[in-house]
């Protein structure tokens, strides 16, 4: 594992451990998290935890043309019961993803240092979110890092059933009208196998986030 100097750098994500974790250390700067993110890694710990950085292998991740929507969802979808915006309410959005309460989880990882750290990102136009709203109530949504060819996924959230489905599918269909390659989900869970997402190797996944 590579303790990381002030210095702005990242090992090569192949020396990551067995787990994904390749680093510990440095800050949450908008540089740094770019620099992460351009180079198939991401941060992820929790509080009282130094910063951790990931690249695992295998990475989930959703090939757009792969979007697997089902008959109960296309109903729900053609109902018009949600409203969806993007990029309007990025600060609710990443506070939402941190405090709704998830099954089998306790606490978040999501600090508010990292919130204040994406919220530099969006008002920079790198990190953008998908806000779900019913009866002018924000029910659900999303949020990312853009950066240009793929979208790395960070969280999403659901106040009702079905409202982070509706981003996830608004995403995506706005992702393939704009010819983005891919979806970076990081890491399996099975939500997410359900949308097709699935699992590719890191060297695969390392190829597609350097081309452009």
């Amino acid at each position: 594992m590579y303790y990381l100097s002030p210095e702005l750098f990242f090992p090569p994500v192949d020396q990551a451990n067995r787990d994904g974790i390749l680093a510990v250390g440095g800050d949450l700067s908008p540089e740094r998290l770019l620099l992460a993110y351009k180079s198939g890694i991401f941060p992820w710990f929790e509080n009282g935890e130094p910063i951790m950085w990931w690249s695992p292998n295998p990475r989930m991740v959703l090939f757009l043309d792969e979007l697997v929507v089902s008959k109960s969802m296309r109903n729900i979808l053609n109902r018009n019961s949600f409203k969806v915006n993007f990029n309007q309410n990025f600060r609710d959005v990443i506070f939402n993803c941190q405090n709704i309460e998830r099954d089998g989880q306790n606490g978040t990882w999501i600090t508010n240092d990292m919130i204040e750290a994406y919220c530099k990102l969006h008002e920079l136009g790198i990190a953008k979110s998908v806000e779900v709203w019913q009866d002018e109530v924000l029910v659900g949504g999303l949020y990312g890092i853009d950066l240009g060819h793929v979208f790395c996924g960070e969280s999403m959230f659901s106040k009702v059933s079905n409202a982070s489905k509706v981003a996830f599918i608004a995403l995506v269909n706005q992702l393939k009208a704009t010819n983005y390659k891919l979806l970076d989900c990081q890491v399996y869970n099975p939500h997410l196998e359900s949308l097709g997402c699935r699992e590719i190797d890191r060297i695969d996944f390392m190829e597609i986030l350097k081309s452009k």
